[in-house]
């Protein structure tokens, strides 16, 4: 009886996940990887190249054939 309404108090958002299966899988990896870059960075001051690397790190990589 507990476990129903439990899935009755989340409806909406089971149903929208079934509809809409969206996940933030991207965006965590990309947060790790900015983590990477500024672990990797430590003692660099300047947050004008610390956003460059930044870009650098997510942007895709070139083609070279």
């Amino acid at each position: 009886m507990r476990f129903a309404q439990t899935l009755d108090s989340y409806r909406y958002g089971l149903i929208n996940h079934c509809c809409y299966p969206i996940n933030t899988g991207k965006l965590e990896g990309m947060n790790n990887k900015i983590k990477v870059i500024k672990r990797i960075a430590y003692g660099f001051h300047d947050d004008d190249y610390f956003m460059l690397k930044i870009k650098q790190g997510c942007s895709p990589p070139l083609d070279t054939s």
